[in-house]
């Protein structure tokens, strides 16, 4: 379990990354260049997984710039609801997506939601996991704050880096460790196994799909 205090500030270092400077060249520098020549999976792996698990009733967490939600097909008449601690990616975010008049909620993942929300069909956590401090045991809370938020039957789904026995170049492997050593990411114990571990553990069940050294995954809520 966490402590408040490391949590806190690894969380911190995590999103402060996201500055306006940064933010302006993210999706050159991230969705062109490193998802195509480094993590070898292209940023239009992503846009389907988007198109193929969207509802009209959707809540995107860890925002980024909002480039999936601005070139991804959303059904007509979307409630979109934005969720990221980072007040500069919900701004980005919801300007590019600002044709749905997304509502925003600044807050930390990693705690409790601690507001009313209506619940929704679809939840996207993209590139969020590999961010969030501690192993995929630890992060995976995430799973447990935003299942309530899911109505039944409803997908939670998302993408992150791994380690562990996933292939991944020298390249790859040379820039996670780069990021890993700013705060940027924490991702040196993230494994296949220990994310499925956790995903068979909370859903009814679920989808996992390895391109290149990023993973795809989806979770299907059920009650009964």
């Amino acid at each position: 379990m966490f402590k408040n205090k490391e949590v806190d500030e690894d969380v911190r270092k995590g999103q402060a990354a996201y500055t306006k400077a940064l933010l302006f060249i993210y999706d050159l520098l991230v969705l062109k260049i490193s998802n195509t020549y480094i993590w070898k999976c292209p940023t239009k792996n992503l846009i389907k997984l988007y198109d193929d698990n969207l509802t009209n009733n959707h809540l995107d967490v860890g925002v980024g710039t909002g480039y999936y939600l601005k070139h991804c097909d959303f059904p007509k008449d979307t409630r979109l609801v934005l969720m990221d601690l980072n007040k500069n990616s919900l701004n980005v975010a919801s300007e590019n997506a600002k044709e749905l008049k997304p509502a925003t909620f600044i807050h930390n993942i990693l705690e409790p939601i601690p507001f009313q929300i209506n619940p929704f069909d679809s939840i996207s956590i993209n590139y969020l996991l590999h961010c969030l401090p501690g192993t995929i045991s630890d992060k995976s809370i995430v799973f447990d704050h935003l299942l309530p938020l899911l109505n039944n039957n409803g997908v939670i789904f998302g993408s992150t880096i791994l380690q562990g026995d996933i292939p991944r170049t020298r390249k790859a492997q040379k820039l996670m460790d780069f990021y890993n050593s700013k705060g940027i990411f924490s991702n040196t114990k993230d494994t296949y196994e220990d994310l499925e571990k956790n995903l068979k553990k909370r859903f009814a069940s679920y989808e996992m799909k390895v391109i290149g050294c990023v993973c795809l995954f989806k979770g299907i809520k059920n009650n009964l």
